[in-house]
């Protein structure tokens, strides 16, 4: 590799000189009356893959990463390596008398700055900010031009959490930079890139609060200096509320620390969820002759205290109170990590309607506008470094842990909203030397040494804050590998009745954590089930992906929390659907815990919770995301019966649909249900209810699509049918705007199959089908399940020209990766089906010795269409016929023309 230095500086300028003129704006954003200048610089970076003599470069703005596309197509893996960015910029001389530094938010993984070719600094790991001092490597005046190169590398690293992960580990610039600029008296900008300044509050009642102030003052001059320190408290309206200056000396080129500890705030306007009053602090440095003001930094201030007991739970300022929370990964679709911080703010509002009260930040530091977004709306947080599944047993590994704990905190100390540091997540759910139990009992006390470093470090560094590990429901485990006992605050991670047991199992889990850690305070630091928003389900099951099934889910959890007051609080996973490039199953690449989908639209669970949790009068129709539907009609011919949900926390809802009442349904627990009569066309439906003399209410659209009884039918002509074989939940494909529907076994006049069964994974956990990627679509779940064994299928249309369309896959054989959550072997073999049939339409040989694996691969669409005329009052028959082992289909669909 070439250092950016070394090279011909020159022979680039031209192609950089277009760019050169939008940097002019760094001049038109000084503000040379600001003690402290801080310029964005996320315009016009060059990027590239290659190495950094590659001609080819990229215009790109930050935040960017390189990861936004490939981590969804079909190709297993991601790019994972190092990639450039640079710009130039040009500073005005009245910089040159000020400090600089390049200060990062955040860069995925290993990070080395170069200024005008001479590395400048480097930082490792992906999750946290970082400063880098840069003032005597740059050259000033208009004239003068400064390439700024970065190299940020994603590759796997054994040294640095995390090592795996059920999320995708994004490469880029993908938070915001900017160039600041400071007097050469200043509050330290190299202490691990927090603002220099820590304030605490060590003791808060409603009658009084003491506060503390801490910091390093930096005097980068070549003579010594008399500074005067000022400390302004001033509430939320602006009013001071006390004041202090103090009178500083300083040698040349030295730093030094000082502490500030002022009178008691009698009756402090407390800080809560419900009312999150923010004073601020302001911090000053003045040149102690002339007055000038040399630099200032304002924190946020909220005066709460906290506590957790093991019997009673939580307490938030002396009172007792459940946390209800939520986590957040930072992705978003179409941009990866890569979000603006309008986006960030936006998700903490999204958190706050639903009427949540506490998020946890997994599994890593976010972009700072999360925890301001917090302070603002009122927001308890955890925060944690990424250090998930399992370690490194190095000393490179421990130190790159150390060094983020430090970074987080530090990072985030002033944010009122933050009551706990959290340390590992879950850290034994990969298991080491399982063959070798000697071996593995020292790898536990690795991490019992490293988790007990990190605990002990936290409270070093942060006293009046709680310690927290998330374990996994291996309860036996991580009591014996020593972990229970280590933090302030234990989070278990419980999944019962999804990944494993049933939902049945939650309750007992949280009596048996409570018998036997009865001193030790618990959380629920995950709990949650995947809903792929496209799938329906009048009979749900567990693993079928459901939104039916979900919202059951959440609903039991959620009830059997209440009825637990020793547990502090409970935390939902997730706030929305996020990328895990490993994953399979019904949407690719997708984890769907999310209580809205990847790109913000609410699931039916999210009402759910809004209902409960929300204290403003709440009515929602609760089904909102499905609104193209699909059903076959009753004997009658008329209707289809279907439910509909509604989320409320109203006493009772009456529904109207077309402007008729279907009565009323008294809510209990947050929900109530009706199921509807629905005809051909669309439909207006209406949820209605009073609170204190005033309505509430909700409107949706429905597009029904009304399949008939009889296909026959005068009074319902038949159109078209889509249907999924082997599975009994519905699916809106084509981005919501084509209902399929479940099979069924024919009946003379109708339509369905003939002999056969659903296919099913002998693993335990899909009811039926399979959850490879499916190559060659979008629409996964049409090919994921399918009629093994099946011998015809029959439609009795009347006569008429028609276009049917076979869809096959074969979903068995291959070497299977397991997915992230999966605690069995890393990968499963599925012996290759050998399968060989004729398919015949109305007696006509359609495909002949059809062998789907040898001619297509194995989990690979495959459609097949024929244009046909019904003439002989038989309809459309589709026969198969086995050559070797058995005809398989997954969907079909018929048009008439």
């Amino acid at each position: 590799m070439v250092e950016p230095g070394k090279m011909n500086f020159d022979k680039y300028l031209l192609l950089l000189f277009p760019l050169l003129l939008k940097f002019g704006s760094i001049f038109s954003q000084l503000d040379h009356a600001a003690p402290r200048i801080s310029i964005n610089l996320n315009k016009g970076w060059q990027f590239t893959k290659g190495a950094y003599e590659a001609l080819s470069w990229q215009s790109v703005d930050l935040p960017h990463t390189w990861n936004a596309k490939d981590v969804m197509d079909d190709t297993a893996g991601y790019f994972r390596g190092a990639c450039w960015y640079k710009k130039t910029i040009s500073l005005p001389d009245s910089l040159q008398s000020k400090e600089l530094f390049l200060y990062f938010k955040g860069a995925n993984q290993e990070t080395e700055v170069y200024i005008n070719g001479i590395k400048a600094g480097s930082h490792r790991g992906g999750y946290t900010a970082f400063s880098v001092p840069i003032g005597t490597l740059l050259h000033f005046g208009r004239a003068h031009r400064n390439e700024i190169a970065v190299r940020v590398d994603n590759s796997p690293d054994p040294n640095i959490p995390p090592l795996s992960a059920d999320f995708t580990f994004y490469g880029g610039l993908y938070r915001d930079v900017f160039l600041v600029a400071v007097n050469k008296a200043h509050f330290s900008c190299t202490d691990h890139a927090s603002n220099g300044i820590y304030i605490t509050t060590p003791r808060v009642s409603a009658e009084s609060a003491t506060l503390h102030t801490e910091g390093t003052i930096r005097n980068s001059s070549s003579s010594a200096r008399l500074f005067t320190l000022s400390t302004v408290v001033r509430d939320a309206k602006g009013r001071k509320v006390l004041g202090t200056r103090e009178t500083i000396s300083l040698e040349p080129l030295s730093s030094k620390t000082f502490t500030g500890t002022f009178k008691a705030i009698s009756h402090p306007h407390l800080w809560s969820p419900e009312d999150p009053y923010l004073y601020s602090v302001d911090l000053s440095i003045l040149d102690a002759a002339s007055g000038k003001l040399l630099d200032r930094v304002r924190s946020p201030l909220g005066f709460r205290w906290v506590h957790f007991d093991a019997d009673k739970g939580f307490f938030l300022n002396g009172k007792p109170y459940r946390l209800a929370g939520i986590s957040r990964h930072q992705d978003h679709q179409g941009m990866g990590n890569a979000l603006p911080a309008s986006l960030a703010t936006r998700d903490m509002e999204w958190v706050k309607r639903m009427g949540a009260n506490f998020l946890r930040i997994a599994h890593y530091p976010q972009d700072p506008a999360v925890l301001e977004a917090c302070d603002r709306l009122g927001l308890l947080c955890s925060v944690e470094i990424p250090v998930v599944n399992e370690i490194t047993e190095s000393d490179s590994f421990y130190r790159n842990c150390m060094d983020m704990q430090v970074e987080m905190i530090r990072q985030n100390f002033n944010h009122p909203s933050v009551i706990i540091w959290g340390t590992m997540n879950e850290v034994l759910l990969k298991s080491h030397f399982t063959n070798d139990k000697p071996r593995q009992k020292e790898y536990y006390s690795h991490i019992a040494t490293l988790a007990s470093s990190l605990d002990s470090l936290t409270r070093k560094e942060d006293p009046y804050r709680i310690t927290m590990m998330a374990n996994h429901g291996d309860i036996n485990r991580y009591r014996e590998a020593g972990l229970t006992g280590i933090p302030m605050l234990v989070g278990w991670n419980l999944y019962s009745g999804w990944y494993g047991g049933k939902m049945e199992d939650f309750p007992s889990s949280l009596d048996r954590i409570h018998k036997e850690f009865p001193n030790t305070p618990f959380m629920v630091t995950e709990y949650g089930a995947d809903a792929d928003p496209r799938i329906r389900s009048s009979h749900p099951v567990r693993f079928d992906k459901s939104v039916e099934f979900v919202t059951q889910f959440h609903a039991y959890y959620w009830k059997e929390i209440l009825k637990r007051p020793f547990v502090a609080g409970s935390v939902i996973w997730n706030l929305a659907d996020f990328n895990s490039e490993t994953r399979n199953e019904t949407m690719p690449h997708i984890n769907n815990k999310g209580l809205l989908s990847w790109d913000r639209i609410p699931k039916d669970p999210y009402y759910f919770y809004e209902a409960t949790w929300s204290r403003k009068p709440f009515v929602k129709i609760a089904s909102s995301y499905w609104k193209t539907r699909a059903g076959v009609a009753d004997s009658t011919g008329r209707q289809s019966f279907q439910p509909l949900q509604v989320a409320s926390n109203l006493d009772s809802i009456e529904l109207f649909v077309n402007g008729k009442s279907h009565g009323f349904r008294k809510v209990v627990d947050g929900l109530c249900e009706w199921t509807l009569p629905f005809s051909e066309g669309v439909h207006l439906v209406r949820a209605s209810g009073r609170q204190h003399g005033k309505v509430y209410s909700d409107q949706l659209r429905i597009d029904f699509k009304l399949q008939p009884y009889l296909l026959t039918s005068a009074r319902n002509p038949f159109r078209e049918i889509n249907i999924l074989l082997g599975t009994g939940r519905t699916f809106m494909g084509e981005e919501g705007r084509r209902p399929w529907l479940p099979d069924q076994p024919y009946h003379t006049g109708a339509w369905g199959s003939v002999g056969g069964r659903p296919f099913k994974i002998d693993n335990g956990k899909l009811p039926y089908g399979t959850d490879k990627l499916i190559l060659g679509t979008d629409d996964d779940p049409i090919y994921q399940t399918q009629q093994v064994g099946i011998s015809r299928y029959q439609l009795d249309v009347p006569p008429g020209s028609y276009e049917l369309t076979l869809h096959f896959a074969e979903i068995e054989g291959g070497v299977v990766k397991v997915p992230p959550y999966d605690l069995s072997d890393s990968s499963r073999q599925e012996k290759q089906a050998e399968r060989v049939f004729n398919v015949y339409v109305n007696d006509s040989l359609f495909l002949s010795h059809f062998n789907i694996a040898a001619q297509f691969g194995t989990a690979c669409a495959v459609i097949k269409k024929l244009r046909l005329v019904v003439s002989d009052g038989r309809g459309v028959r589709v026969r198969f016929e086995a050559v070797t082992g058995e005809p398989v289909l997954n969907a079909l669909q018929l048009r008439r023309l």
